[in-house]
């Protein structure tokens, strides 16, 4: 089953309200939410308060990203604001394990994620601490940006080294994502689909939703 996490980052703010109560009627399986701190990506977008708003409004899991430095400095806020999954760079941890352990301990899922330019054998090493890879197919910052082609590839190999360490973490993938790669997608190997533009820009998200939802591996 490919689970659909639509990015909000996309969606007008002055209606935050009307999009998390479509996408709790929709057929979303998380509500993905971009932090960026203006140091590690040339962006800023919310905070805790943007995140218990929106946690008093759904009971789908949250599935937070932070781009953003010295993250394990937050990892309680987050918690505590209403996040269930909690996903890492590893380009920016210093002690990746010691903080997919905390993230876990927190009673979060822990996720490890990936730049377009860094290389799958940078988390070898801990792929019995994660729940969950994020594999960026554009770099991050901003929404609405073209896919890379590359990152097919990249999520092929990945899923035949998820398969034999044994490991259980599921593929995620943000960036670029639509219903003219989604298939591809899948069958490359990936569980989770973050879309934004290509939900948010549409006249009936809720259908781009559903249409996603609905493709097969």
């Amino acid at each position: 089953m490919t689970f659909i996490a639509p990015s909000i980052l996309s969606t007008d703010f002055s209606k935050l309200g009307d999009t998390i109560s479509m996408l709790q009627e929709s057929k979303a399986d998380w509500i993905h939410l971009d932090i960026m701190d203006g140091v590690f990506v040339p962006n800023l977008t919310f905070g805790f308060p943007v995140i218990r708003a929106i946690r008093k409004h759904t009971t789908k899991p949250l599935d937070v990203h932070l781009m953003m430095i010295e993250p394990e400095k937050y990892f309680i806020e987050f918690r505590e604001a209403g996040a269930d999954i909690l996903s890492v760079h590893v380009e920016v941890c210093q002690h990746l394990q010691r903080n997919l352990s905390a993230i876990r301990q927190l009673g979060m899922k822990a996720g490890v994620v990936l730049n377009p330019h860094t290389p799958s054998m940078f988390i070898e090493n801990v792929l019995h601490d994660v729940d969950l890879i994020l594999i960026m197919s554009v770099n991050p910052g901003f929404g609405g940006q073209e896919f890379i082609p590359q990152t097919i590839q990249k999520i092929k190999k990945l899923k035949e080294l998820l398969i034999e360490s044994g490991s259980n973490a599921l593929i995620e993938v943000d960036g670029g994502v639509g219903l003219n790669n989604a298939q591809s997608l899948i069958e490359a190997g990936a569980d989770v689909l973050v879309a934004g533009n290509s939900i948010f820009s549409h006249a009936n998200p809720e259908q781009i939703i559903s249409q996603l939802k609905q493709l097969e591996g």
